[in-house]
């Protein structure tokens, strides 16, 4: 039995969310590819994830720029070869994964969070607060991981990388427009040890602006936002939290002016250590926080950046 994992990758090495997803392919399979679709630079970062068998690439314009239509059409073509096609529960992930267990007719798992055995995997239900087994019959699946539940397969490897050809072919109704890249020198939302993030309570873009990233920039953390903040414009829709955003599970979780609706809590209960800050002491949050601070963010934030600059110091 083989497994591919579709890589997630930023176009010059592959996201650590890739080696989570091939710890997942191990353990339902010893025969373990990596496809690096649109990212051929991305390559020998994953040929060095321990456990895999070869690592290919494909080039196109449609697969440069992360199309559905494109990666599930070059799935498609690979499908052949594997009994299991698995790919991380990003954006992408989720974009293309559906697509591709559709045009193949075969079953699709979505989040999973354990493996009981090659067929049989423990995924989320209800924006997380019940859990369900379920079981694959036999023949071909596809799977998307949520990273976050697993441990990266370490480096050591050395598999050899092959190239194999993509058509341009992306389907009458999908074509690249433009893309805008938010760039920053904070860590990586979906990956990063520590988020700060905030909420409806901030009241605008300015003052999520002048109380969040301040406070981020102090930890060294990413910074993240409720939907009912992106909602209103004060962050931008890569900063939201959430079931219909990224999950995350850094080490350390702050939540500002967040009341902690169902929605933002599946996307981030897992975390380490949540603190939230919130003036109603009702605020849903402080029921799964570790340390709860029931108090104006206006006075609370300003004193725990000063009580910072003493460690700092």
């Amino acid at each position: 039995m083989a497994v591919l994992v579709i890589a997630d990758h930023d176009g010059a090495t592959v996201r650590d969310t890739t080696a989570k997803t091939v710890t997942v392919a191990l353990a339902i399979a010893s025969d373990v590819d990596v496809l690096v679709a649109g990212g051929s630079a991305a390559a020998a970062s994953a040929a060095k994830i321990s456990g895999v068998r070869k690592v290919l690439t494909a080039e196109s314009t449609g697969l440069g720029h992360n199309l559905a239509e494109a990666l599930t059409a070059l799935g498609e073509q690979l499908a052949g070869g594997y009994e299991a096609i698995l790919t991380p529960a990003t954006s992408v992930g989720k974009n293309f994964a559906p697509r591709l267990a559709a045009k193949l007719d075969v079953a699709l798992v979505s989040d999973i969070i354990e493996v009981v055995d090659a067929k049989t995997f423990v995924r989320p239900i209800y924006a997380g607060n019940a859990l369900e087994t379920v079981k694959v019959g036999e023949g071909r699946f596809v799977a998307t991981v949520r990273a976050t539940a697993f441990k990266a397969a370490s480096e050591g490897g050395a598999a050899p990388i092959e190239a194999v050809p993509a058509s341009d072919a992306t389907g009458r109704a999908a074509s690249f427009v433009s893309e805008e890249v938010v760039k920053s020198d904070r860590p990586e939302l979906a990956g990063a040890k520590i988020v700060v993030s905030g909420g409806r309570a901030l009241g605008s873009a300015e003052e999520f602006h002048r109380v969040i990233e301040p406070l981020a920039d102090k930890l060294g953390a990413a910074v993240g936002a409720s939907r009912a903040a992106v909602d209103a414009g004060y962050a931008p829709n890569d900063y939201q939290v959430g079931q219909t955003g990224k999950v995350v599970a850094p080490d350390l979780y702050v939540a500002v002016g967040i009341s902690g609706a169902i929605q933002h809590l599946a996307g981030m209960k897992d975390s380490k250590i949540i603190v939230a800050i919130n003036k109603d002491a009702d605020a849903p949050i402080f029921q799964i926080a570790d340390y709860g601070l029931v108090a104006d963010y206006k006075v609370a934030v300003p004193d725990l950046m000063a009580e910072l600059e003493k460690i700092g110091k």
